[in-house]
């Protein structure tokens, strides 16, 4: 929940009687029925009371009316133990005596009573407990805490240490079982009303500290979460009138969010600050809280909190500084707090405010886990030239949101893009970290433009220089639109699925290879065809591994998938990549996420030959005039007069520069997409740079008119030499 958000949350009360204290709503506590211990010997009763129902001789009479002599000794009357465990007396002749009592106790005069013997579950009444039971439950008494009669069945309020002890230990298990904020605000006010009040406030500090941060500003109080019985029911579902004023408006007290202010100051030396620093709940009509409630609440302090002890303040501390407080409230026509209720407060306020702040904790763990993840892949996928991308990412569990699966989109020199995704073992903050670095290595490795299997090669090594435990699965496929070939290396990762366009998927036969990590092993790449309108599909082994099924029975159920779901859109249109990515996932079981989920869809557009021109020119003086030629040709045959002059001249001077210093021959190439691209390649590993040429410079003024004319333009390093490229848009030459 938002923490501008405040809720009200009405309790409800239709649930059968005798509910157990430790239901998530805190239902009112029933007194326990006395259980009858067949034990116990048959107490005698004042003299003339008859034995029980349906018996006219009075106990201790025979049947000539005259006094028996008892069991324990002559002239004794046996203790009386109370009604609780009180049984009839029988005049059968062969009825069970009971048992004599030994001789070394004594026994007490008839005129003591004997407490009651408490069974297993037993609690022991409290001084008056019984004289207020049997009020109670006699006909036209008054409820103890409305002041009305009370109804037959109906569960009785707390009024003993036991009932309070239980109300306690249910209402902490309630926060307790609470892992984020909002969980256990709700908690709190849910095991509060209506057992304990009738309504409850709870506000916290905005922005809540975190940790040993020591706030700064001025603490501010935010009303975080509200809860009431509703207006015109009791907690058995009987009408009420309505709450703490007298005569209110029909919609007063419909919302207690609507009657106090959101945002409260704490001002040093203040009333409220006093209160909060004494950390113990106090009553309302004290004089600390009666100070500290209008500048809690505001100008509608009297409207809310009821006269007498009808509220309840109690700070919110957790282990380091007091982080809110919380308003307990009774309507006035209930019966009044009770001083053993402060120690109630106390501990319910004591175990919401620990859970909070193990909730902040959480909270910003699991924060710092999240940026981790996201910064270690890619915000988006970038857009190169014949292929089009998606991905997914899943955690293996939302209390486990780091892992080491990551994927990767880079773009390659001639239009190409480099493929990968890994997985590095285990799912925690070192594996998350691992993942980083070789994922840096990887995109490093990728910027030199070489072979997929020495990719993986100076990644093994990488692994070895991090731990000699660090092991890592990873696949790295280059994809050429031009060509529409493929070349994939596999370092012991799954293999890849490959979707055509008319809905066959088959499996790709990639040699398998070695983890990375595990050191001096030679991995090999094959080139496979990658034709138009097909759709690669790159994963980790969280997709298709899981206790439930091996890694290849699920390879098999994900190309099962892939067809059924390509059936759908046809032969001749291949399936969004989006919703393909979706599909994929919906695979997935109840038990089937015990990893990490990395995916990566390509869909290869490719680029087709008659947008591709490609030529060889010679390191001669000669290149740059015949380059402006070919450029020109094939301009015109693309109906792209428009952006001859412009082109021609960048074409002039990156070709110059590169005949230059090159000693072999040099290629220019051509290719029409939604842009125009240039790349001139030379055998020269020296990467031109951006300079201001001075006045009396004869050259260093090409690659400033490259840098004012192209739309974008760069220089990447070759194994062999480098490329030099630029794009030109459509619509430059018509502006």
């Amino acid at each position: 929940m938002d923490a501008t958000r405040v809720t009200e949350q009405p309790t409800s009360f239709e649930r059968p009687q005798g509910a157990d204290p430790a239901e998530g709503r805190g239902a009112l506590l029933r007194a326990p029925k006395p259980v009858a211990d067949p034990a116990l010997p048959v107490q005698a009763r004042a003299e003339g009371a008859p034995c029980g129902p349906g018996t006219a001789t009075p106990c201790g009479q025979g049947k000539d009316g005259r006094g028996t002599q008892s069991p324990v000794g002559k002239g004794k009357e046996p203790p009386v133990n109370g009604p609780e465990h009180s049984q009839p007396a029988t005049t059968e002749p062969g009825a069970h005596r009971p048992r004599p009592a030994p001789e070394a106790i004594p026994p007490r005069p008839a005129s003591e009573a004997v407490p009651p013997r408490p069974g297993p579950e037993a609690i022991p009444p409290q001084p008056g407990a019984e004289q207020e039971r049997t009020a109670d439950r006699a006909p036209g008494s008054q409820e103890r805490r409305t002041g009305r009669g009370l109804p037959p069945g109906r569960p009785m309020p707390m009024r003993r240490d036991g009932d309070r002890l239980r109300f306690v230990g249910a209402a902490t298990r309630r926060i307790a079982r609470g892992l984020d904020l909002d969980e256990i605000v709700m908690g709190l006010c849910r095991a509060t009303v209506p057992t304990f009040s009738d309504a409850i406030l709870v506000y916290l500090r905005d922005p809540l500290p975190v940790g040993d941060e020591r706030p700064t500003g001025p603490v501010v109080l935010r009303l975080r979460r509200t809860d009431r019985i509703p207006e015109d029911r009791d907690t058995d579902g009987v009408l009420l009138a309505p709450a703490f004023d007298p005569e209110p408006e029909p919609s007063a007290l419909a919302e207690l969010s609507s009657l106090t202010t959101e945002l409260c100051e704490v001002r040093p030396g203040g009333a409220l600050n006093e209160v909060l620093r004494g950390v113990r709940p106090v009553f309302a009509d004290a004089p600390a809280a009666r100070a500290a409630l209008p500048e809690l609440l505001g100008d509608c302090a009297e409207t809310v909190v009821p006269s007498g002890q009808h509220a309840i303040l109690a700070p919110l501390r957790g282990r380091r500084r007091v982080i809110g407080a919380a308003l307990f409230l009774r309507r006035p026509e209930r019966l009044a707090f009770e001083a053993d209720d402060l120690l109630v407060a106390a501990q319910l306020a004591t175990h919401s405010a620990l859970g909070i702040d193990k909730a902040v904790l959480y909270g910003r763990e699991a924060y710092i886990a999240d940026e981790l993840q996201r910064t270690m892949l890619p915000e988006t996928l970038p857009r190169p030239t014949g292929v089009r991308l998606a991905s997914r990412y899943l955690p293996a569990a939302e209390t486990a949101r780091v892992g080491g699966d990551w994927y990767d989109a880079i773009p390659l020199p001639g239009s190409r893009v480099a493929l990968v995704v890994g997985d590095v073992m285990g799912h925690s903050m070192t594996s998350a970290a691992i993942m980083g670095q070789l994922r840096t290595t990887a995109q490093t490795l990728a910027g030199l433009d070489l072979p997929p299997q020495e990719v993986l090669h100076h990644l093994d090594e990488q692994a070895q220089r991090l731990g000699t435990d660090r092991m890592a699965t990873c696949l790295y496929a280059v994809y050429d639109p031009v060509t529409h070939r493929i070349t994939i290396a596999n370092a012991g990762h799954p293999p890849p699925v490959l979707l055509h366009l008319g809905g066959r998927a088959e499996v790709l036969r990639v040699p398998p290879g070695a983890p990375i990590g595990v050191g001096g092993v030679d991995f090999e790449a094959v080139e496979l065809d990658a034709p138009a309108g097909a759709t690669l599909l790159l994963y980790t082994d969280g997709l298709v591994e899981s206790r439930l099924r091996d890694v290849w029975t699920g390879i098999e159920q994900l190309r099962e998938k892939l067809a059924a779901t390509a059936q759908l859109t046809g032969p001749d249109h291949p399936p969004p990549l989006e919703a393909l990515c979706d599909e994929v996932l919906d695979m997935l079981g109840p038990g089937d996420r015990d990893d990490d989920i990395a995916l990566l869809a390509a869909r290869f557009d490719g680029i087709a030959p008659s947008d591709v021109a490609y030529w060889r020119l010679e390191p001669e003086e000669t290149a740059p005039g015949q380059a402006r030629r070919l450029a020109r040709r094939a301009l015109a045959r693309w109906d792209m007069e428009d952006l001859t002059d412009s082109v021609e001249l960048l074409v002039s001077e990156v070709v110059t520069n590169a005949v230059r210093y090159a000693s072999r021959p040099v290629t220019l190439r051509l290719l029409r997409t939604d842009v125009l691209r240039c790349e001139v390649g030379d055998d020269v590993p020296q990467l031109p740079r951006l300079r201001q040429a001075r006045a009396t410079d004869e050259g260093g003024r090409g690659l400033y008119l490259v840098n004012r004319l192209a739309r974008r333009w760069g220089a990447t390093r070759l194994s062999m030499g480098k490329v030099v490229w630029f794009e030109v848009n459509y619509a430059a030459a018509q502006d």
